[in-house]
């Protein structure tokens, strides 16, 4: 009886979690219609395409194309972020991923259910102790998402445990409260100002 109670729940969190992820996305999407219109045209201008394509670990391992804006050169190499020579990077690129706003066409992939809004940051396949921290911990099988409390905390990829322990709590957590507080709390983030990151 009991574990019949706890599947409904999930059933019925999974299910309102991704109407909510579609509603957003869209709402999302038509509301910074504008914006994404205007980083097509500069993006293109600046770096002959707009769009940055990537390949990532998704649910159980799966692996999608993640879609970015591009905020670095065409011959920069597909590496985590904190692998790369970021001194050279143009007041363009800085200013996009300062403001976030190269992750909008991530709402694509949350609307291909390839992500969530809130879940864990997926990583690249090269990122094999993430990937295998991740798979050991069960964490695995939870769709990657946009926000989270490693991002929330700063926490980058290249702590792989610390990511970990905050996917694994995230997920013992995660509900349709919690996913809502997740979102709110980026929001609120984005809105304020940046807190000095782990190094």
């Amino acid at each position: 009886m009991k574990s019949d109670f706890v599947m409904g729940k999930f059933l019925f969190n999974s299910v309102v979690m991704r109407v909510m992820d579609i509603v957003i996305s869209l709402l999302m999407i038509a509301i910074t219609s504008p914006v994404f219109l205007c980083l097509i045209v500069a993006g293109t201008i600046k770096f002959g395409s707009p769009l940055f394509l990537q390949r990532r670990v998704g649910t159980n391992k799966s692996v999608f194309t993640l879609y970015k804006f591009r905020s670095l050169p065409l011959s920069t190499p597909s590496v985590p972020t904190h692998e790369l020579n970021l001194s050279s990077i143009s007041s363009y690129g800085r200013a996009l991923r300062k403001s976030k706003l190269d992750e909008l066409p991530q709402l694509v992939n949350v609307i291909n259910g390839q992500m969530s809004l809130v879940g864990p940051r997926p990583c690249l396949p090269s990122q094999t102790e993430l990937v295998r921290l991740r798979e050991v911990s069960g964490v695995i099988v939870s769709k990657p998402g946009i926000a989270g409390l490693a991002q929330l905390h700063n926490i980058h990829m290249e702590h792989p445990e610390k990511v970990v322990e905050l996917d694994r709590q995230m997920q013992s957590e995660m509900g349709v409260g919690f996913y809502l507080k997740i979102l709110l709390a980026t929001g609120f983030k984005l809105l304020s100002p940046k807190p000095k990151e782990l190094k």
